[in-house]
């Protein structure tokens, strides 16, 4: 349930638990419907390999599977980025950042008082510091929008 302090707030939603952010990768595809794509793009050109290595073209088959291996390395990579993200909350005077990347969740807690929001020098991302740690966010966020994130977890850390 929102309340009325979610105005003024474009990317978090606010909830009488606290605030949250939920910045993720753009992806328009899932790694199942990747998987899916990859087996479709396999059977075709095996079936084309194998076509061609009964005609005598015998060197077509080890380079289409030279060529399924590439693309195999390629989208295992892909899929393993594609819940890639950034999870913060505030609620109940802390601020808890996660950032997952490969499947590996890197967790900060920070206490609401004590944080410091601030643009990274020669860098567009923004930097959450407090007690000797930071972090830095906004990697799945437009640039223009970053600014904008950054404002938010100001006022929002005013509020806790």
């Amino acid at each position: 349930m929102l309340s009325p302090a979610s105005d003024g707030f474009r990317l978090a939603s606010v909830s009488d638990a606290g605030w949250h952010w939920t910045l993720h990768r753009n992806c328009s595809i899932t790694p199942a419907q990747l998987a899916w794509v990859f087996a479709g793009l396999g059977a075709v050109s095996l079936a084309v390999a194998v076509f061609f290595w009964f005609q005598g073209a015998v060197l077509v088959l080890p380079f289409a599977a030279l060529e399924l291996l590439a693309l195999g390395v390629a989208f295992f990579a892909t899929a393993r980025h594609a819940t890639d993200g950034e999870r913060i909350s505030l609620h109940q005077g802390r601020l808890v950042v996660e950032v997952e990347s490969a499947g590996r969740i890197h967790r900060s807690e920070f206490v609401a008082g004590r944080v410091r929001v601030q643009p990274v020098r020669g860098h567009a991302l923004i930097e959450v510091a407090g007690d000797g740690r930071s972090v830095r966010l906004g990697r799945f966020i437009r640039t223009d929008l970053r600014p904008v994130l950054a404002k938010e977890l100001r006022q929002a850390l005013l509020k806790a």
